[in-house]
């Protein structure tokens, strides 16, 4: 089958590799119909290449029909319409009881010391082959997958792979209510969904933060004020002027650890990037520092006693935080990656509204055949054409 894969720094190609097959008794086999890129595949393309290996299959947003299933099987069938949540978990464990999916015991990494295995994402979890492909292997299929309709567009569905329930999470973590004000950094697909989340849910003000012309306009189609950073210079003093001179009651950070900013940090992040992958593992993974400068901006624009929800990825282990400012102001902190299936059947709920309340129709702005999935990737890197979200088709 063809299949996107990482080849090295800023280089992925489609080429040939061997077809999926049932594996554990747990597994199905989906012919994968969409397929997205998501802006964490961009740590992959120029962050995260030591943890990866010539050939490893790309991907964690896909959907697509269900073509085999293991004997332990029983809620799946061939011929379903599936979507296929980015982390791996087995619905039963300790974690998976209490709605910490991307936690999940059952298929944690504990020898890299990281949570649930993901699709398409480094050695760090799992190493487990992706969705930008024409077929993909889903192991704990007899939990993972969430069947939706035939009949409708792929893009009704697919986002519930990752960037919508990563959202909803977002916006949950964010203790956003009826009437209360929010700030949203970084509009990409996940912060647009945030935006949009958070007005469903009530939400009175909420102010959308990027330096993309396209991006804010989006934002603002659904409701958002919008903020040009770039423009304003202190993005923490603006929010503050902004929301009655105390900021908004919650922040959402949806940039992480590719902030713009700190030219430093991002000089740095390439240079290991290039380094032999023994030695970029190793000071990744004990001296690794983040580009702040969105994190930063959310702890010191958001009111006082009020939240930081951190949806961004984020890899530092040395990041220096202002702690005395985050105890002083009694800032609330809240984070991690998301548990796609504890938020699944909101978000199915509003996906399948007719009246599209989240937009889940109006967000891809490119479409590609799977073959095209180099151009796309660099494409939505560099923002080019007014990119906001790519969708690739096997």
């Amino acid at each position: 089958m063809k299949a996107l894969t990482w080849q090295g720094n800023l280089n992925v190609e489609v080429v040939d590799v061997p077809d999926p097959r049932i594996l554990e008794p747990t597994d199905a086999i989906v012919r994968v119909t969409s397929t997205a890129i998501c802006g964490s595949d961009l740590h992959l393309y120029g962050v995260l290449g030591p943890y990866l290996k010539a050939g490893d299959v790309l991907g964690h947003e896909a959907m697509g029909i269900v073509e085999e299933v293991g004997s332990d099987v029983s809620n799946l069938q061939p011929g379903d319409r599936v979507v296929v949540p980015f982390n791996i978990s087995c619905g039963f464990c300790w974690m998976c009881s209490r709605g910490l999916y991307s936690q999940c015991e059952t298929t944690q990494v504990r020898s890299e010391g990281k949570g649930a295995a993901l699709f398409g994402y480094t050695s760090l979890y799992g190493s487990v082959p992706g969705g930008q492909a024409e077929y993909l292997r889903v192991p704990q299929a007899h939990f993972g997958p969430i069947k939706v309709p035939h009949g409708t567009p792929d893009e009704q569905f697919l986002f519930l792979s990752d960037i919508l329930p990563t959202a909803w999470q977002a916006v949950a973590y964010a203790d956003v209510q009826p009437g209360s004000s929010v700030a949203v950094l970084g509009l990409g697909p996940v912060g647009q969904f945030a935006v949009r989340i958070a007005k469903h849910l009530g939400a009175e003000r909420v102010i959308g933060v990027d330096t993309v012309p396209e991006r804010l306009a989006l934002a603002a189609r659904y409701g958002a004020e919008p903020l040009d950073f770039q423009a304003v210079g202190d993005v923490a003093a603006s929010l503050i002027e902004l929301v009655d001179g105390r900021g908004p009651d919650a922040v959402i950070d949806a940039v992480g650890m590719e902030a713009h900013g700190n030219r430093p940090v991002a000089l740095a992040q390439k240079a290991t990037g290039l380094l032999p992958d023994a030695i970029a593992q190793r000071i990744t993974d004990k001296f690794a520092v983040d580009r702040m400068d969105a994190l930063h901006a959310a702890v010191k624009g958001v009111r006082r006693g009020g939240t930081v929800s951190v949806s961004g990825v984020y890899g530092g282990e040395i990041d220096p935080m202002p702690m005395m400012e985050m105890f002083d102001r009694q800032v609330q902190l809240r984070m991690g990656q998301a548990n796609v299936r504890m938020w699944s059947d909101q978000a199915l709920a509003a996906a399948m509204d007719p009246a599209d309340p989240l937009g889940v129709l109006d967000l891809v702005t490119h479409r590609l055949p799977l073959a095209e999935a180099p151009s796309g990737y660099e494409m939505f890197r560099n923002k080019d054409d007014g990119c906001i979200k790519v969708v690739l088709q096997p």
